[in-house]
């Protein structure tokens, strides 16, 4: 331990971390010129085979932290056999941490896999019994591909579960006990999390030996996004939304939404008003999110509506703004919403339309935040137009209620049960 803390007071840039020379190509090749915060703390730990408890809000460089010191322990081991197993919430996460392993093991030699469902096991099937080195799991497919004798889990050696906070949300805490089960217990185990309610804590304390906590900027927003309240009735924010988009000076725009529908509803509303645009949520097939993830990192589409899956671990970069469409339900969920902008030292915006029942939430981010958010209005915009009634008005109403059936009258019917014998 003393060891480590003495390392991380030399750490001025990568090569301090005196790692394999072909990792060190790897992380000229990605671009990366000396490491974040996260970064210094958790290497020297975990190249020294510490457990980790890890916190630390998106955008840190945290999947480079855990990754660097797995490609190097494993830099030297040329059997290809299973030996790190990285376990996270969404597809989309295992996705672009796999694309950081390609990146900075490029010249090792090591071999990866990504295992999920909603695409066809054939592919990854293939991949294992050709030997891997790295696995980036969901816990659903990989249990499955356990179950089915395609995975063997003996020689694992290291163990991260990502996200730990939002595998929980999503159900998967029994999955994570039984894949435990899969996996010796003279293993190294780095858990990240960026919230550690009781279930955590005791999943923690029962599967981690004498670890080592790290935690950075948890308890507030990213300090390079500038923050707007937009006060404004439920049935106008539609309308708001389009007029903040036409007037403000954005660039890539990501809007969150607090059902699928409704993300799915926004993105046909900013369509019309010729934008490129997609959507990211649970109800889309894998090949339809890859794609949506693909064209807004790429510029193709300049506004994504989604929901919160977008808005854990997901590495966007050059998002302008952030709109919260719906309020998130916790300050948390506000925290890693907004970090999607004001990454790499840019600054962002981070607009919210709230709602007179949102106030609460409000008060909960003031006192986090330790400031009053700026409340804004459009100049321009009718705040006091009514809710519109049906398209065919009261007229249609009162038809629907006012049938000549004897029943909606309160008479009694002539059309009666025929009456047993």
């Amino acid at each position: 331990m003393q060891n480590a803390q003495n390392y991380q007071k030399n750490i001025v840039n990568f090569d301090s971390f005196n790692l394999d020379r072909r990792i060190v190509a790897g992380i000229t090749h990605a671009g990366f010129e000396e490491p974040t915060p996260v970064q210094k703390e958790v290497i020297p730990y975990a190249m020294e085979g510490r457990d980790i408890i890890g916190t630390a809000q998106t955008g840190t460089g945290k999947t480079a932290a855990f990754l660097l010191p797995i490609l190097q322990k494993l830099a030297g081991k040329k059997d290809h056999k299973l030996r790190a197993l990285i376990v996270t919430p969404t597809r989309e996460l295992a996705d672009q941490i796999y694309d950081n392993i390609i990146a900075l093991g490029k010249r090792t030699g090591l071999r990866s896999v990504t295992l999920f469902g909603g695409v066809r096991d054939t592919y990854q099937i293939r991949t294992l019994e050709a030997g891997v080195d790295i696995a980036v799991v969901c816990p659903g497919r990989f249990i499955d591909l356990v179950y089915r004798d395609y995975v063997n889990t003996d020689d694992i050696e290291i163990l991260v579960l990502d996200e730990a906070d939002r595998m929980l949300d999503m159900g998967f805490l029994p999955d994570i006990k039984r894949i435990l089960g899969f996996l010796t217990k003279q293993r190294q185990t780095m858990l990240f999390s960026a919230t550690f309610p009781p279930e955590i804590e005791a999943l923690a304390k029962r599967t981690l030996t004498n670890p080592k906590r790290i935690a950075l900027g948890l308890s507030k927003p990213a300090t390079t996004v500038a923050h707007s309240l937009f006060p404004v009735q439920q049935h106008l924010k539609a309308k708001l939304l389009l007029e903040i988009l036409k007037t403000a000076d954005t660039g890539s725009v990501l809007i969150f939404t607090r059902t699928k529908y409704r993300a799915d509803g926004v993105m046909r509303k900013v369509m019309k008003m010729g934008y490129t645009v997609t959507s990211l949520h649970s109800n889309r097939s894998q090949p339809q999110r890859l794609k949506a993830l693909k064209g807004f990192k790429t510029g193709a589409y300049r506004i994504m509506a989604a929901t919160d899956i977008a808005a854990r671990g997901l590495d966007i970069e050059d998002v302008s703004h952030v709109i919260n469409f719906d309020m998130p339900s916790t300050p948390d969920d506000y925290i890693h919403r907004i970090g999607r902008t004001g990454r790499a030292e840019k600054t962002g915006d981070a607009f919210t339309l709230v709602t007179p029942d949102d106030e609460q939430m409000i008060k909960k981010l003031e006192r986090i935040m330790r400031s009053r958010i700026e409340r804004r209005t459009l100049e321009g915009f009718d705040y006091k137009s009514p809710k519109q009634d049906h398209p065919q008005g009261r007229a249609y109403n009162k038809k629907k209620t006012s049938s000549s059936h004897p029943a909606a009258k309160g008479e009694r019917s002539r059309y009666r049960r025929p009456r047993r014998k």
